[in-house]
């Protein structure tokens, strides 16, 4: 991380909550999912494309079915969202086979570092994730981190997906704090940090995989992984 980064992350005020993304932040999203499509993609004898690649279509179908009004479940938008996936790289996937892919979702674990991190935030802040998924998808996920949350608000109970304000006002209505009472840690550049700019929130981008950012978005502080987050947010 950069000095000019660094400068952009304040703690003060003092944050009382800090927020997750889960998916990517916190738990193994790209490495669980490009898995279980690499599977489909050696059945079908078609190791000419991209697990990457279809992960890649996969949340481009995500952001337009997301903004889609009325509210749909996520395992909606995970079954239509891989079917037309497959679809744009030639491959027609049965009813099982999706199904299959969009249940691996509750198998996901932790990051390695993450649950040590959260357990030393723990002790000077409460915790909370905002995740753009259904309860009963994400709590076997939230139970595999290993470490107790105070709040888990998703777009199920929001009636609404990030980077979308209602599900953050959701939850600081949820959590009886103000914006400013909070600082958001996630991976997601359009998911989470488009909102924390627009929403003029704290924000630490958790850059797991190199990405360059958006400037766009700016300011926000990054990250490496859930360690730099906690030398960050312990540091003062």
């Amino acid at each position: 991380m950069t000095a000019s980064e660094t400068s952009t992350f304040k703690l003060d005020p003092a944050p009382k909550v800090i927020t997750f993304d889960c998916y990517g932040t916190l738990v193994q999203w790209y490495e669980v999912l490009q898995k279980e499509i690499s599977i489909v993609l050696e059945k079908y004898d078609a190791n000419d494309k991209s697990a990457f690649a279809i992960l890649d279509s996969f949340s481009a179908q995500g952001r337009r079915l997301t903004a889609e009004k009325p509210h749909r479940l996520y395992k909606d938008i995970l079954r239509v969202g891989f079917a037309v996936a497959f679809s744009e790289h030639g491959l027609n996937l049965n009813v099982d086979e999706i199904k299959r892919i969009a249940s691996s979702l509750v198998t996901i674990g932790p990051h390695p570092e993450v649950p040590a991190a959260l357990k030393r935030m723990r002790e000077r802040y409460k915790l909370a994730i905002f995740t753009n998924s259904d309860d009963d998808l994400i709590a076997p996920v939230v139970a595999r981190i290993g470490v107790p949350f105070d709040y888990v608000i998703t777009a199920e109970q929001a009636q609404a997906y990030k980077p979308s304000r209602r599900i953050f006002e959701h939850a600081y209505r949820t959590m009886g704090v103000t914006p400013n009472e909070t600082v958001h840690v996630a991976m997601g550049m359009y998911w989470d940090m488009r909102a924390v700019h627009e929403l003029g929130l704290r924000g630490i981008w958790v850059n797991r995989r190199d990405e360059t950012g958006n400037p766009d978005w700016l300011p926000y502080a990054e990250v490496r992984d859930l360690d730099g987050a906690a030398e960050l947010l312990l540091s003062k």
